[in-house]
């Protein structure tokens, strides 16, 4: 190479020199059009959603683009004659809604999770399809289908009505226990199946181990086996908790008037109420959340990744030293 000629990168790949900006050039090729899809209706909408919430609503009904906070503080509860706290006991309702459906899935979800992980063969596969089998109907066809099962005459409020949990000629929905019992049977695959996963890898060595050192069950569970299945568990916690923090559908056709959620109240701004902006702002409100919860799964898993490590190599030296 000539003097004073700058040096060019290269890099042989399947025996081919390539230059770095030749390089660059077949990554822009080959990711490109996917890149420009996702920029154009993914990232340019968010963005869109994200201005949006600080623009103002002008009289009638359109969008004037001028910088505001008022659609957030208008969220806080923060209005022109003082506090008013409708939109915030809406908001920390919709969180108590998918917490407490995440706490259902998760204590429904476990004990299913292992059951299945105790099946071998041909049973084990036809569990798994038994989950997935609500995954082949629509969410709305289910949705009906509770109503019915949820009616004055439905099978369940009639065992209700003979407990008596339920009065003469009353239904089970519309109510908040209908929402909850319908998020929690659609959203428990979300729960099984990650779980499963890792139940499946669990070294059950650890859990006989602690057992000789004189350890309860309930120990046992604490220290032996949910650390190896803390992924499956976080995983999960937040497939559910994120659909569940923006359902609009369930809430709206069995939880009536009184069951308001964030996905209504953002469904309601856009369609009926033509305020673009609060519904903007409701809904960048979400995102926050979602991007609260997969911060949340960022943290844990790397903790969990390592526990794993942890008991493999304390597998693989005792194996050694044996």
């Amino acid at each position: 190479m000539g003097k004073g000629l700058p040096a060019r990168r290269v890099t042989v790949r399947s025996g081919e020199v390539v230059s770095s900006r030749e390089e660059r050039l077949r990554g822009w090729l080959f990711c490109g059009g996917g890149f420009l899809w996702l920029t154009v209706f993914v990232v340019g909408p968010l963005a869109a959603i994200l201005a949006m919430g600080f623009s103002s609503r002008g009289d009638y009904g359109e969008i004037q683009w001028q910088w505001s906070f008022e659609s957030y503080r208008r969220l806080g509860g923060v209005g022109e004659l003082g506090f008013d706290p409708v939109y915030p006991l809406i908001l920390f309702r919709t969180l108590g809604v998918a917490m407490a459906t995440t706490l259902g899935c998760v204590v429904c979800g476990m004990p299913f999770a292992f059951f299945i992980a105790g099946f071998k063969g041909h049973r084990r596969t036809a569990a798994l399809m038994g989950v997935m089998i609500p995954f082949w109907t629509n969410l709305l066809i289910r949705t009906y289908a509770w109503q019915i099962l949820m009616a004055p005459q439905g099978p369940l409020t009639v065992v209700a009505r003979a407990f008596g949990w339920v009065g003469e000629g009353d239904a089970l929905y519309p109510g908040l226990f209908a929402v909850y019992l319908c998020l929690v049977c659609d959203f428990i695959p979300f729960m099984v199946l990650p779980l499963y996963a890792s139940v499946e890898k669990v070294n059950w060595a650890l859990a006989d181990a602690a057992r000789d050192l004189g350890a309860g069950e309930i120990s046992v569970f604490w220290h032996a086996v949910l650390p190896q299945i803390r992924a499956g568990l976080a995983a999960g916690s937040l497939l559910v908790f994120l659909p569940a923090l923006g359902q609009f559908v369930i809430p709206d056709l069995l939880g009536g008037a009184r069951t308001v959620l964030l996905g209504n109240l953002v469904q309601q701004q856009f369609v009926q109420g033509r305020d673009w902006p609060f519904g903007a702002a409701i809904a960048s409100v979400c995102l926050a959340l979602v991007a609260l919860g997969l911060a949340l799964l960022s943290r844990l898993q790397p903790a969990s990744e390592a526990a794993q490590n942890r008991i493999g190599s304390e597998e693989r030296h005792e194996g050694w030293v044996g």
